[in-house]
């Protein structure tokens, strides 16, 4: 059975710093491109990043470039997400996700598997 498990969401002032984590197990984490999204209160879920196979293509959102970083340990089968800068806009619930696909598509074509998601709020 496969599971995605986000950690390290939290509630944080604007301007601050998370890091969260997406631990899978049941796939083989090598063959997967990885994204994360995030929904927030009344909105559509988003894309926000993507990574490919080899860590080496990477994808952002317009609204977290600059601010947030995507990165994956195959050794660990975990992928991460840095997020700096945050804002109050950044509030949301953040979810990973598992693709067969290119890292290109993550943000446009369904992913095969997701995670239960992990709340970010930051504050004024």
């Amino acid at each position: 059975q496969v599971q995605l498990v986000e950690a390290g969401g939290g509630l944080v002032q604007a301007g601050g710093s998370l890091r969260l984590s997406c631990a899978s197990s049941g796939l083989t984490f090598g063959s997967y491109a990885l994204g994360w999204f995030r929904r927030a209160p009344g909105k559509e879920r988003e894309f926000v990043a993507a990574i490919g196979r080899s860590a080496s293509m990477t994808d952002y959102a317009d609204s977290v470039k600059g601010r947030f970083t995507i990165s994956r340990d195959n050794t660990k089968n975990t992928v991460y997400l840095q997020m700096n800068s945050l804002k109050p806009e950044d509030t949301a619930v953040y979810y990973c996700a598992a693709s067969r696909r290119s890292y290109i598509v993550i943000r446009t074509t369904p992913n095969d598997y997701w995670g239960q998601g992990t709340q970010v709020t930051v504050s004024t």
